[in-house]
């Protein structure tokens, strides 16, 4: 059975260093010209694909995802160091959504696939570009470019790998809630999973598998229902079959049927 797994992170790339307005200025060259060199870019955010992992348990305390910035360019045409890229390792399958229109961005389907999640920002010019035969000692430099800041939505289709079966009111949705961090709805009724409910369970190494609660067939609650209906009083049938709108007391026929297709 498939599930979905996903997680909510914010990415910001870096942004691009400034370019230098430095004037060359040595003993025997007292107008060596402008020689500012140029700022780095803005470190990428990028998503890798990765065989190796299987869920996005890894991603749970990761929410801020930034990128260096670019560093300043210097004198002698010397150009700033470029910003370090943020990677965001992924498993294979994993689905990049943006978080407020829910748009399919790409998808990771290959191991070391790589995807520019948000692009940094470019480094500015320095002022060793602006000059000319009329305008020989430009004091001025282009400043960098902001990088960027979105929120995604990351998903991924999984396979459970333990099911929780067994009878109603066993414990199977508080054992889940207990050793993952699944929120299942939990009552002291029978059958009150009715859908499937996922959960991630860390062990040693850094490690994970994915347990699945599975709630009891719909045929199982339709006969459960049913025999309790006609095991129970008239009153108390009435009230169960309340649905149906019954005009006149019941008869064990009548509770059969209409508890039946309700």
């Amino acid at each position: 059975m498939n599930f979905i797994d996903h997680i909510r992170i914010e990415a910001r790339s870096g942004k691009g260093g400034a370019g230098s307005a430095h004037l060359r200025r040595e003993k025997y060259m007292p107008k060596g010209g402008p020689d500012g060199g140029d700022g780095g870019r803005g470190g990428n955010v990028i998503l890798r694909g990765n065989s190796q992992l299987w869920t996005l348990l890894h991603l749970r305390y990761t929410k801020h995802v930034i990128a260096s910035d670019g560093e300043v360019g210097s004198g002698n045409q010397s150009s700033g160091r470029a910003g370090k890229d943020a990677y965001i390792d992924v498993p294979l399958g994993t689905v990049a959504k943006d978080d407020g229109s829910d748009e399919i961005l790409f998808d990771i389907t290959e191991h070391g696939q790589e995807v520019v999640l948000l692009q940094g920002g470019r480094g500015g010019l320095g002022n060793q570009h602006f000059h000319s035969a009329t305008y020989q000692t430009p004091r001025f430099a282009q400043p960098g470019e902001p990088g960027q800041q979105q929120w995604f939505k990351l998903e991924l289709k999984v396979l459970a790998d333990v099911g929780l079966v067994g009878f109603p009111n066993a414990g199977k949705s508080t054992l889940l809630s207990v050793i993952t961090a699944a929120k299942p709805k939990i009552a002291d009724y029978a059958f009150t999973t009715l859908t499937p409910n996922l959960g991630i369970v860390p062990y040693r190494d850094h490690q994970s598998f994915v347990m699945a609660d599975i709630p009891a067939s719909s045929r199982a609650r339709m006969r459960a229902r049913a025999s309790a209906c006609a095991s129970s009083a008239t009153s108390s049938a009435t009230a169960c079959c309340s649905s149906s709108s019954l005009q006149t007391a019941p008869t064990s026929s009548t509770i059969s049927r209409y508890c039946s297709t309700n």
